[in-house]
């Protein structure tokens, strides 16, 4: 074959694999203007055309439009320009079809009727600025006017989700989920509850001792006591839960002895609500960090024990 080797459109597309009708579109177009005609009219079309077809086809088959084609193919656009436009875009194509995804996904796993759909769908398109405002809107409903201003810094801090700029599918389910919870009315009440709690031990300028975080006693008083396997309900517990009530004193707000059980249950109970720690494991696959540690096994002895004795 020789650089002036003409082809009839019939023969350029048995070459190329491609129809007669697509080849005559993209002529039409003045994609793949032919070379030269024949005497009685038909089109030619020379090697030049070939390579011109291969390169329309790719960038087809890529998802380029025949505009940016055309402007290629004239010089008018640099490919590297069309390619750079066209990744960008897909980018934006993925990032939809994961939120489709992780909705369908997750309204199949959860029997989701028609309404919670569509609030999962609405939850997974918001914008960063939206998803700011949501979260914004929960950190101030729990922690508004609680404490001082500084107090729950860090604590907002690390109870934010930041859902990165490509987010896995688990993650946008993630983070549906915990868009959902936060906005659960009861869920607010039971953060802003422990959080009100949590200043009651409060000393302004006192030690940290002080105002220590309740699940953390629990799970240092606590865990040598499962690992022993000793029984929340035996003789072998009295001492750790006597210890346990004598490190947890300073955070209960009660002058009555007698009340103190009472009131450490309730606080235990409310530390021990499942959506709580969903909330922390939802916000660690979110923000692509370790798996939190469950408190719950600490959590349940310690009720447990609480439990057996004011009954007993």
């Amino acid at each position: 074959m020789n650089g002036h080797t003409l082809y009839s459109i019939g023969e350029l597309a048995r070459r190329t694999g491609t129809t007669v009708k697509t080849i005559r579109f993209y002529s039409d177009c003045g994609l793949i203007p032919p070379a030269d005609r024949s005497p009685a009219g038909y089109r030619l079309y020379d090697n030049g055309a070939v390579a011109r077809l291969d390169l329309v086809r790719t960038l087809r088959d890529l998802g380029v439009d025949l505009a940016s084609i055309r402007k290629v193919m004239d010089r008018e656009l640099a490919l590297s320009e069309v390619a750079a436009a066209h990744a960008d875009a897909l980018d934006v194509q993925i990032r939809i079809l994961r939120l489709r995804r992780a909705v369908l996904t997750a309204v199949a796993k959860r029997g989701a009727t028609p309404e919670e759909t569509h609030l999962m769908h609405k939850l997974a398109k918001l914008s960063e600025v939206e998803r700011q405002q949501l979260v914004g809107d929960f950190l101030d409903a729990v922690f508004g006017g609680v404490g001082t201003g500084s107090m729950f810094t860090g604590i907002m801090r690390s109870m934010t989700p930041e859902l990165p700029d490509n987010p896995d599918t688990e993650q946008v389910q993630a983070w549906v989920e915990l868009a959902e919870l936060s906005q659960d009315p009861d869920f607010r009440a039971l953060v802003r509850q422990m959080a009100r709690e949590q200043t009651a031990g409060y000393v302004q300028g006192g030690p940290p001792m002080l105002h220590s975080n309740l699940a953390a006693i629990v799970r240092d008083q606590i865990a040598p006591a499962l690992a022993a396997d000793i029984e929340p309900a035996s003789l072998q517990a009295d001492p750790i839960v006597a210890v346990l009530m004598t490190r947890c004193a300073h955070l209960l707000d009660c002058r009555d002895d007698a009340e103190s059980p009472w009131q450490l249950l309730a606080r235990l109970e409310r530390v021990n609500d499942p959506r709580r720690e969903r909330y922390f494991s939802l916000l660690a696959v979110i923000n692509g960090w370790p798996g939190p540690e469950s408190l719950r096994p600490v959590l349940d002895w310690s009720v447990h024990a609480l439990q057996a004795r004011m009954q007993g």
